[in-house]
């Protein structure tokens, strides 16, 4: 992909010039200052230093990445135990474990696109008390419909945390350590497996906890439901005190703003230092252009419809922007690959519980159908609602063969380079749901899905770092929350698909997903490497 450059007065770092119809850089400030003063972003982060600043920034962002997981995963926790209070067939199960995606779609693409315009640090603390919100709500409904809604609204909420993040954690990361960082952040969606499995398993079998008459229940599952949203309600809590992103301050031309930030992390990585200590007095930032909507005529809109209509002006505007050169070619090629691995992982990824159970009751593959299957059956004729122990072992030790794939992502990163990694662990993962197919045991298949756990976990963790160094800091939340959004969409038809046809023709899904995993490895292949360069 072109870039258009401006070499700083060192004749070092090129910094983007926004050419893709964005704003220019310039030196604001004083004119009467030597440009040489002035410190671009990728400078003046360098010059902050790297400590407890960061260290802590990582603790919080990988908080909310684990809240994201846990709040995604859990219902797939509670269906063999909800199906009975809530009256589910097979495809009703399918249904709600993609619902939350549909929430997710929505809010993908609407916070995403918002925190360009808005700002990183609002959004996310919004987005995230929505997520809380909604799943605590939803374990206090006593019918299925009721239950659905409130899990869509959920997912509205973690659909705008999750792009909202990595941009966030992203633009207070110096170049030489991003790729790394980004991939230890990316590790706490397997704490946040980890916890939701292990907090199931404590929960979910206390049937005697809670709360029954003949109008209203609140179980064992439901109280597992309101415990999974106390990592957003926490993490929502704390961003309150978090700056905003300084790289979107700049885009912004708020140079005093992201001074101000520039030295609260360089007093927090060099405690005992004065700020007098700290070189970078002056930032090069960016100019808005002259035509077009700017923030301004935001201000100038007194009521709800004009802001409303000036928003979506420029969540459009965003958007088609990506499809133009130079950012095209990369933006068609990279959703292609985030929405086959979004379909492949998820769509098998929230069945396994459920095949586990069946695969502990019924025996065989997990392609062996219960007794009597059809399209709408529901699973046990005696409704019990309650699920062996080894299920919930089964999903833990899933969720904790991320871990091999992360120190992998965490290690190579910086060294093999984004495009291999992606390349590699999307064709292995393929390769892996192929045999998946063959086994005709419970212990083989759990072995087959740790496998296909811990190779995708390293695709995963490859894109959330292309993604926030692909495109523009103007267009980086949008780009990502779209993605998200169209990722969400393949988890929603995966989901459905392995509901309609897991009792019937198991054997179609998990050999689709396995050809469409090998697709979409080899057309990453068309991805530029991002190794060491700048953050745009």
């Amino acid at each position: 992909m072109e870039r258009k450059a401006l070499i700083d007065n060192d004749g070092n770092s090129p910094v983007y010039d926004g050419s893709v119809n964005g704003p220019d850089l310039t030196l604001t400030g004083d004119t009467d200052d030597d440009d040489s003063d002035g410190y671009t972003y990728e400078q003046a982060v360098v010059e902050t230093g790297y400590g407890k600043f960061h260290y802590l920034l990582l603790a919080l962002c990988g908080w909310a990445v684990s809240s994201d997981a846990i709040e995604i995963l859990c219902v797939s926790f509670i269906l063999p135990a909800a199906q009975c209070d809530l009256q589910m067939t097979t495809a009703d199960k399918g249904a709600l474990n993609a619902v939350i995606f549909g929430g997710m779609l929505v809010g993908g693409y609407l916070w995403g696109s918002l925190a360009d315009i808005q700002g990183r640090r609002a959004i996310l603390l919004w987005s995230l008390a929505v997520n809380g919100l909604g799943g605590l709500a939803s374990s206090f409904a006593q019918s299925y419909w009721l239950f659905f809604i409130l899990r869509f609204i959920s997912g509205i909420g973690v659909g705008g945390s999750m792009p909202v993040l990595f941009t966030y954690f992203v633009e207070f990361q110096p170049k030489n350590k991003r790729g790394m960082m980004v991939s230890v952040m990316a590790t706490f969606w397997m704490f946040g497996n980890i916890i939701a499995a292990g907090l199931a398993w404590i929960v979910i079998p206390r049937y005697n906890w809670g709360y029954s008459s003949t109008d209203f229940t609140y179980n064992s599952w439901r109280i597992f439901v309101a415990l999974c949203t106390l990592p957003s309600f926490t993490s929502a809590a704390v961003f309150v005190i978090m700056p905003e992103s300084p790289k979107f301050l700049m885009q912004k031309s708020k140079e005093f703003q992201a001074l101000a930030v520039f030295k609260m992390m360089y007093r927090c990585n060099n405690p005992g230092k004065a700020d007098s200590d700290f070189k970078v007095n002056h930032l090069l930032v960016a100019r808005k252009q002259n035509s077009g909507p700017t923030d301004t005529g935001l201000g100038r809109c007194n009521r709800l419809w004009c802001k409303c209509k000036y928003t979506a002006g420029q969540l459009a505007t965003a958007t088609v922007k990506l499809f133009k050169p130079p950012l095209r070619t990369t933006t068609i090629v990279l959703y292609f690959t985030f929405f086959i691995l979004s379909f492949g992982y998820y769509g098998l990824w929230m069945w396994f519980p459920q095949l586990f159970e069946r695969m502990e009751h019924v025996g065989g593959s997990a392609c062996s159908p219960p007794p009597n299957a059809t399209r709408n059956s529901t699973d046990g004729a005696n409704c019990s609602g309650r699920i062996e122990n080894s299920v919930f072992v089964d999903s833990f030790l899933t969720s904790t063969s991320n871990l091999p794939g992360n120190i992998l992502s965490i290690l190579l990163m910086d060294r093999v380079g984004r495009k291999p990694l992606l390349v590699s662990s999307m064709t292995l993962s393929g390769i892996t749901v192929f045999f998946i197919w063959f086994v005709n045991n419970k212990a083989s298949g759990v072995a087959l899905s740790c496998v296909f756990g811990g190779i995708a976990t390293i695709g995963w963790n490859t894109l959330d770092v292309l993604d926030t160094e692909l495109f523009p800091t103007e267009l980086r939340s949008t780009a990502f929350g779209l993605q998200t959004a169209l990722g969400r969409v393949a988890a929603i038809i995966a989901n459905v698909l392995f509901g309609e046809l897991v009792d019937v023709y198991c054997a179609v899904p998990i050999l689709m997903v396995a050809s469409f995993l090998v697709v979409g490895g080899l057309s990453a292949l068309k991805l530029p490497n991002t190794m060491g360069t700048d953050l745009l």
